[in-house]
């Protein structure tokens, strides 16, 4: 009985030991020892004593391995369990291929109905939380957690931050290797002063910008904040900073333009901060749905990169890619512009022509498309999901017909027209146009 008992003893011993190694150890190989340092009044982030400026993307869902092929050595998560993948396989995929990963923890909204006067559903938060932290803190891809993403959104209780706070002391205690930071919808003094106050064992903020950001050094000022800071999101021009049609949907830049935007922001907000400004996380590696399915995705449906990838290639090792993405040089549809307001009766004879030139002389093909718009009443606030609209006409035509002629649709309703220029080596060229028909 006794050797017996000795003997399921030996072996629960060593197959705990076996998932130690495993889950923490991933394989003998420890934890990052990452740092946030102060020298001469500048801030900078050091992985096991060497420095390291993050060259990043938002990538949840998108393909972390032409993330690191273009240049990148980290990427960042929005929550431990998207549903697709856990964060041990978001680690090991990161390992795999040279990435580090700012981990973000999942922390309730208000907006969402989360309520923070609510002490016994905080503390299950901080518990979850907690579970999780110690599942991976000891992973060698792990960069930093990133404590909820803007919290402040539409959001009145400051409570919120007391949570944050006893969140990031909880990491601090159980993992000394790894920084704690929480993710901004904008910047304020008010929000600086409040996260000072209430928040204040985080050890660096992180902001989240697109337009507007061209104002994030003067936001900073007014806030009076010291401290180092990340931008862990940024990109197109937001649909909400964008002009409108006259019936108040956004016009959405075309592939190039946007492209072109992403290149301004980055060299002349972000790169130029080498006091504050630990990296940044450009947004968004994949594709998704908001507004349009093209609209923050530097991806296209099909899995294509856009013009946005090619720039954050130069960005990130100062040359550009061997192979260019179409250069899309204007769209027209009834020979109007997208911001013509363009108002047609049902069923109306259409037609529309794409203008679009080949860097490296690739051959290219075209897709046209007319998407109904997303109805206002499931509109998505924050990046929330939104469904994807039923397509009304799908066309797919050479380069040498540059034109297409079509039928207007024949219910009255909100549309878009899309086109897709593809080099047949993945990458592609878009823009759209809004149009109403009565």
């Amino acid at each position: 009985m006794i050797k017996r008992f000795i003997y399921f003893l030996v072996i629960a011993f060593i197959g705990a030991i076996s998932y130690a190694c495993k889950s923490t150890n991933n394989e003998g190989e420890g934890p990052k020892h990452v740092q946030l340092e102060q020298t001469n009044g500048n801030y900078s982030l050091s992985v096991d004593g060497e420095p390291f400026y993050v060259k990043g993307a938002g990538c949840e869902f998108g393909n972390i391995e032409s993330l690191a092929r273009h240049g990148a050595n980290s990427f960042r998560t929005w929550r431990t369990e998207n549903g697709q993948q856990s964060a041990q396989d978001i680690l090991d995929e990161a390992k795999r291929h040279g990435l580090l990963v700012c981990m973000g923890l999942e922390i309730g909204r208000e907006r969402h109905g989360f309520d923070y006067n609510d002490d016994e559903a905080v503390e299950k938060q901080f518990e979850y939380i907690k579970a999780e932290v110690l599942k991976y803190k000891d992973h060698p891809a792990l960069l930093t957690w990133g404590i909820g993403n803007e919290l402040n959104l539409n959001s009145s209780n400051s409570k919120v931050w007391k949570a944050v706070n006893d969140i990031s002391k909880m990491i601090h205690k159980l993992d000394t290797n790894h920084p704690t930071t929480t993710m901004l919808a904008g910047f304020s003094k008010e929000l600086g002063d409040e996260l000072a106050e209430q928040a204040g064992d985080l050890d660096f903020l992180s902001f989240q910008f697109y337009a507007d950001i061209i104002n994030l050094p003067k936001y900073i000022k007014q806030a009076e904040y010291k401290g180092a800071y990340l931008v862990t999101e940024w990109g197109a021009t937001g649909h909400w900073e964008s002009p409108t049609t006259d019936w108040g949907r956004p016009l959405e830049q075309n592939s190039y333009d946007k492209a072109n935007s992403y290149h301004f922001r980055y060299e002349n907000v972000i790169a130029p901060d080498h006091a504050q400004c630990i990296g940044s996380y450009v947004f968004l590696w994949g594709q998704k749905q908001e507004r349009t399915p093209t609209w923050y995705g530097m991806f296209l449906e099909n899995g294509d990169e856009t013009a946005t990838v090619d720039v954050m290639h130069y960005i990130w090792n100062s040359e550009w890619p061997e192979n260019r993405t179409p250069k899309m040089e204007s769209l027209t549809m009834n020979d109007l512009f997208a911001g013509a307001n363009i108002k047609l009766a049902p069923k109306a004879s259409c037609w529309a022509e794409v203008k679009v030139s080949e860097p490296d002389g690739d051959d290219m093909t075209i897709h046209w498309e007319i998407i109904q718009e997303v109805p206002e009443d499931q509109q998505s606030d924050g990046g929330d999901f939104e469904a994807r609209q039923e397509t009304i006409l799908s066309s797919f035509v050479n380069l040498t017909e540059n034109k297409i002629e079509f039928t207007g649709p024949g219910n009255a309703g909100e549309y878009r027209l899309f086109v897709y220029v593809s080099d047949g080596k993945g990458h592609s060229a878009t823009a759209n146009i809004p149009f109403l028909v009565k």
